[in-house]
């Protein structure tokens, strides 16, 4: 495998959706013999969702790239892979599958993120051009879910057309293409596979990219071994704040595709690579301050965050005219900070928490503070922006944007002067493309 991933070129930018689906439609025309282009569904703004289908083992393998339009490594990935299928008949028996590859599955929200496509690869240009939907507008989190009090059947048209491929080939080895921003290097595994593991672990370094070494993405998310997960499930998020004390319906939407594939008993896979990285990642030895005191410095500077991003829209709810994606995300997900503070600061009283924090550990309660700021931030910007751009210019508007674009380029200037390196596309796509096949091999 680790020939193979030679085999990746360089890259200077993200391909865009368009970018994409004509590569896949050029390696169809090309190999007709082989490789099969056809439409599997449609976007809720009218855009094609295609699958290049390659080989025809009797074993199939998923890898459909898109499912959060902030992350664009997976349209290289999924090509590179496309291509190498075609050309190599070789690799297509080694792996023993049909391959079928999805070039985008939100191609509208990945449009509303590719100016930042072609960098400069910088926190601040990131954040200008960042979108996230809302979460019950995510393709990876709108799959049918039922547990307890939560029942979530609003299933998106882009889901729909994922599920009716995963029961249409009964995968035994599916992935779809995330990606993080900054830190290290994790995976996620719907079941423990301890001889992939060792193969996933070694990947990164390969690059000089370290493993993951500080907060889980959520404190329900169990781990396999370092930077290897259990992928996240909405039970387990369910009965984690449940534990707390916390009510989970307000925040418990649908489920994952992991989740779904499990009836086929497919193994999952997600790759989470980041754009940007520094040894603090990967460095466990102690912070110089307690985790109790980390974690609940984190959960403060979070609700600040949230009141003052509730704060701007509560000064302009009045005036806004517009339903546009940015102020739906940005209604969602500023709520969603409250409920993150509450927690870190329902795990700062906890006994476990009196313990030495880790380099790692810091690192992430930081990067993680940055990420919402520049994130959720970004997107009231742009929201407020577009309500600008169609002259709905009210004092309380044109007030309220200037007072937060000043905010969000102090957050940005202050996440800039963090020492990070920025990836190379190439050593992105090449441990995410390496990680696909060493799923697939193990499956």
């Amino acid at each position: 495998m680790l020939d193979e991933l030679d085999s990746v070129p360089s890259f200077d930018r993200f391909a865009t959706v368009d970018e994409v689906h004509g590569r896949l439609a050029a390696l169809a025309e090309a190999h007709p013999d082989i490789a099969t282009l056809r439409r599997i569904g449609t976007s809720r703004l009218g855009d094609p969702l295609m699958c290049l289908t390659v080989g025809d083992a009797p074993r199939h393998a998923i890898v459909a790239a898109g499912p959060h339009p902030n992350e664009p490594i997976g349209g290289l990935t999924v090509t590179h892979l496309a291509a190498r299928l075609c050309a190599d008949a070789g690799l297509r028996r080694a792996t023993g599958y049909t391959w079928h590859l999805v070039g985008c599955l939100d191609p509208d929200g990945t449009r509303l993120n590719e100016g930042w496509f072609a960098g400069p690869f910088t926190r601040s240009h990131y954040a200008a051009h960042f979108y996230r939907p809302a979460p019950d507008e995510q393709v990876e989190w709108t799959f049918p879910f039922a547990y307890k009090r939560c029942y979530f059947d609003r299933v998106l048209p882009e889901t729909q057309a994922l599920m009716r491929l995963i029961d249409d080939v009964r995968p035994a080895f599916f992935s779809t293409l995330h990606n993080g921003e900054s830190g290290g290097v994790f995976y996620y595994l719907n079941r423990p596979v301890p001889a992939l593991h060792a193969v996933l672990a070694d990947l990164p370094g390969r690059y000089g990219v370290p493993l993951h070494a500080g907060e889980p993405e959520h404190p329900a998310v169990r781990s396999f071994e370092q930077a290897i997960y259990q992928a996240p499930t909405m039970e387990d998020a369910y009965d984690y704040m449940e534990a707390n004390g916390q009510d989970p319906v307000p925040h418990i939407g649908g489920a994952a595709s992991d989740s779904y594939i499990k009836r086929y008993g497919a193994l999952g896979l997600t790759a989470e690579i980041p754009y940007w990285t520094d040894p603090s990642a990967g460095d466990t030895s102690p912070a110089g301050r307690s985790y109790r005191e980390l974690i609940g410095e984190h959960a403060e500077r979070v609700r600040e965050t949230h009141d003052v991003l509730e704060a701007t829209l509560a000064a302009v709810a009045s005036d806004l005219v517009t339903r546009s994606p940015f102020l739906r995300a940005g209604r969602a997900f500023i709520p969603m900070l409250a409920g993150m503070a509450e927690t870190d600061a329902l795990r700062a009283g906890d006994p476990a928490s009196d313990r030495p924090a880790t380099v790692a550990e810091e690192s992430s309660c930081r990067d993680g503070l940055s990420s919402a700021r520049l994130r959720f931030g970004g997107i009231l910007l742009r929201a407020l922006a577009g309500e600008l751009a169609i002259g709905n210019g009210t004092p309380a508007i044109r007030a309220a944007h200037g007072r937060l674009a000043e905010l969000h380029a102090l957050w940005c200037a202050e996440s800039d002067r963090v020492p990070a390196r920025v990836i190379p596309i190439h050593d992105l796509v090449a441990i995410q493309y390496g990680a696909v096949l060493a799923g697939a091999a193990h499956a």
